[in-house]
């Protein structure tokens, strides 16, 4: 069955996505066709439960590199997945479910939760959630970037921080 490329929206090998229902409105991600899954850097997790629902809680933080301006979240959790690296090792991870904002186009997004912070990017949006994109691998930011002074905002807390995860 054919796809009908004029419904797809084009974006790069990197976007600016934002998750509206966490308040977070800029976070860099790394589009991955390689990769199913999408996953986030999250910090701190703490598992309760609510109304009879397992949840998680965790540190979001934006910026790469740093934890400067981290975002408390708490999500429902939908399950538990077994993520084998790139370099081979298995890790379970929490499995959450939210709303991701991409290139102008809101989608449901299932997201691994784990720790990024040795990664150049804190979240990875896999080929799961992309069934509304055509990713053209040669271009970045193609859905827009957001103002100049959030752009240095994240240069600037990159190169200051030792990426540790709180």
């Amino acid at each position: 069955m054919k796809k009908d490329l004029s419904k797809l929206t084009a974006i790069g090998w990197r976007e600016w996505v934002s998750f509206p229902e966490w308040g977070v409105d800029n976070i860099k991600a790394k589009v991955d066709t390689g990769a199913r899954t999408s996953s986030l850097h999250a910090g701190n997790l703490k598992y309760f439960e609510e109304n009879g629902v397992q949840r998680v809680s965790f540190n979001l933080s934006p910026w790469q590199r740093s934890s400067k301006d981290k975002v408390r979240v708490s999500a429902d959790v939908v399950g538990f997945k077994t993520v084998k690296s790139s370099s081979g090792c298995e890790e379970e991870r929490p499995v959450v479910r939210t709303t991701v904002l991409v290139a102008g186009r809101e989608l449901m997004a299932e997201l691994t939760l784990t720790n990024r912070s040795k990664m150049g990017f804190r979240m990875l949006l896999g080929r799961a959630a992309m069934k509304k994109f055509m990713v053209i691998p040669g271009s970045s930011y193609m859905g827009g970037r957001p103002d100049a002074e959030t752009r240095k905002k994240n240069r600037e807390a990159g190169s200051l921080s030792t990426g540790k995860v709180e």
